[in-house]
């Protein structure tokens, strides 16, 4: 492979690999870059983005990590019936979905599983570093799609926190879509910061959450008083039998805390309630119920309906996310990515909560990458 070919193809290494969204991420790119549908929900194909010196949706290069066997061609035959994907999309990028797929390394640890955490992350690493030296790579951003897990208690580290950690060792920045605890385990924290690598995180925000980065700085701004804000969430799917763990679903359910205390200045009575529905397949279905007192105390209410493909939803996000962090990587950003926040639930650092205020910071941070310099222009970054 010629070293102008090489420096144009870069990786994104999908934790959970062959699920919903990572089997709709692949799928979706390619048919994206081959000019078969629009690049819809793609932040970064919009004008604001132009550019920035984000890696063309042609030139990524997908593997992963995966704990089950249903190949990626099976598995998008399977979204596609189910009306996730278009009809006959699977067949169209066939050759994409079989080249991700010869990628995928087995993931873990089984509870059976002999080695010691460091074993497992040097292994992990290793499948890492292997993908990006096959396919010739520039660089390789990691980026957990798996299933939600528990909140982790201890000392130990969960298998989130072992991917992130192979991540780092592999010289690869590293985003966590997920409500997982990845790099926030303390016992990453000094690994993290020493790596002089990018990352960012936390888990996506897809619909619900969404809503309320909206709808929660409306009230404040506009001066009203939100009494009780409660919600439910009716999720189908791998997402909706995680969350089926209670906890799971505190972990899933924290993000969605934050923005209401951040946007309204505390937290209004009332929860969010999560159901797992498996007739819903990848649809998810959210309501909110908002109480609120108006001018002289005119007590008000607003409902509303959020329903939604979850992978749908996500896939553009992790597209995105992917561009930036190894845009970030190449121009030489190191640390945590808070103007990502627009992404995420539960964003890294000192990040607003309203949407608005996300979105200003995230173009800005697009503009940043334009400029030349240790922090704009393209830079060699050892590793990934």
């Amino acid at each position: 492979m010629s070293a102008s070919l090489s420096r144009n193809r870069v990786g994104v290494w999908l934790i959970g690999a062959r699920g919903s969204v990572a089997t709709t991420v692949v799928a979706g790119c390619a048919a994206v870059a081959a000019g078969l549908h629009p690049p819809t929900g793609m932040v970064t194909e919009t004008p604001q983005f132009a550019d920035c010196g984000l890696p063309p949706l042609g030139s990524l290069v997908f593997g992963g990590h995966d704990v089950v066997d249903c190949q990626l061609p099976k598995r998008a035959e399977q979204l596609a019936a189910g009306g996730v994907l278009p009809h006959g999309l699977p067949a169209a990028v066939a050759g994409e979905l079989v080249a991700a797929d010869a990628e995928i390394r087995p993931g873990g640890p089984a509870p059976a599983d002999p080695r010691d955490p460091d074993e497992v992350i040097a292994d992990f690493a290793a499948d890492i570093m292997g993908f990006v030296r096959r396919n010739g790579l520039a660089r390789a951003v990691v980026v957990n799609v798996s299933s939600t897990e528990p909140t982790a208690t201890g000392d130990a580290l969960p298998p989130s926190s072992l991917y992130a950690a192979a991540a780092l060792r592999a010289g690869c920045p590293y985003v966590n879509f997920t409500p997982s605890t990845g790099l926030h385990h303390p016992a990453l924290a000094g690994t993290a910061a020493s790596s002089g690598l990018p990352y960012a995180g936390r888990d996506g925000k897809t619909g619900q959450t969404l809503l309320r980065s909206v709808l929660g700085p409306m009230f404040a701004q506009r001066a009203l008083a939100v009494r009780a804000w409660s919600g439910t969430n009716l999720l189908g799917g791998g997402d909706g039998a995680a969350l089926a763990d209670p906890a799971a679903a505190a972990a899933k359910n924290a993000g969605k805390e934050r923005v209401l205390a951040d946007t309204l200045g505390g937290t209004p009575q009332g929860e969010v309630h999560i159901d797992d529905v498996p007739a819903l397949g990848d649809w998810k279905t959210a309501w909110d119920h908002v109480a609120f007192d108006g001018f002289l105390g005119t007590r008000m209410v607003l409902q509303t309906i959020w329903q939604g493909c979850d992978s749908a939803l996500a896939a553009p996000l992790v597209l995105d996310l992917a561009r930036l962090t190894l845009r970030a990587h190449e121009a030489g950003h190191t640390g945590p990515l808070t103007d990502l926040a627009f992404y995420f639930k539960d964003p890294l650092g000192d990040a607003p909560s309203s949407l608005g205020d996300q979105y200003t910071a995230l173009t800005r941070f697009a503009e940043r990458l334009r400029e030349p310099g240790p922090a704009g222009g393209p830079t060699e970054v050892p590793g990934c």
